[in-house]
């Protein structure tokens, strides 16, 4: 029955990536924006990733659920997949934002703490 949830996590996270850029923000960068750091480039850049950094969180989710699924779930695996979602967050907020949004530094240092207290397995 839990393959039945990640599979609907998986879809729903590809519907939510790919019809909200098609339906929602591209609509959305139709309207003025306000202007950071000179134009709405970084306004615009920063709506796109954090909208598909939920998508993101929800992959780290499934993989919570398939591990548990397998009985593999132990406090090492909880922390490397929490780690893993969050260094592929800081990574998305790095490039996406040319480093300029600082949230990839906050993201950045939750994925090396958790994967530092995982367990060696």
């Amino acid at each position: 029955m839990l393959l039945v949830a990640v599979i609907l996590i998986i879809a729903i996270g590809f519907a939510h990536s790919y019809l909200g850029e098609k339906y929602i923000l591209m609509r959305l960068f139709r309207q003025p924006l306000p202007k950071l750091f000179g134009d709405d480039t970084f306004t615009r850049q920063t709506l796109r990733f954090v909208w598909h950094l939920l998508t993101v969180a929800w992959y780290g989710f499934a993989v919570l659920i398939s591990l548990q699924q397998l009985e593999q779930i132990s406090r090492a695996s909880l922390l490397k997949t929490i780690a893993a979602t969050f260094a592929i967050t800081a990574l998305v907020a790095l490039v996406a934002s040319k480093g300029k949004h600082l949230s990839w530094i906050v993201f950045g240092a939750i994925s090396a703490i958790c994967f530092f207290a995982a367990p060696v397995a």
